[in-house]
């Protein structure tokens, strides 16, 4: 009797997915907070500065940190059910 075969499987692609409007509402919060400036403050050991860095960059840009936070839910709710790809580039793909 022959040795039975194994089914084969197919690998799964892997797909990394970016939505757009996230990552641009998440690269501006960063910037409005300085949370760069304030993870560089708390890496050289210095974390209270970078937690009061933070912390008034937030109160001084709070209107900015709002309305970001504000056009990013609006486009959020206002984009169809069905997802848009807006540009793939090998495994990872931007969509709205």
């Amino acid at each position: 009797m022959a040795p039975r075969r194994r089914t084969r499987r197919r690998a799964r692609k892997r797909n990394f997915v970016i939505s757009g409007i996230e990552a641009g509402a998440a690269l501006s919060l960063m910037q409005s907070t300085g949370a760069a400036q304030a993870v560089q403050q708390a890496l050289k050991g210095d974390i209270v500065g970078g937690v009061n860095t933070l912390s008034s960059n937030i109160q001084s840009q709070k209107s900015k940190i709002i309305g970001t936070m504000a056009a990013a839910a609006g486009k959020v709710l206002a984009k169809s059910f069905r997802v848009g790809q807006i540009a793939k580039l090998g495994p990872v793909s931007l969509k709205i």
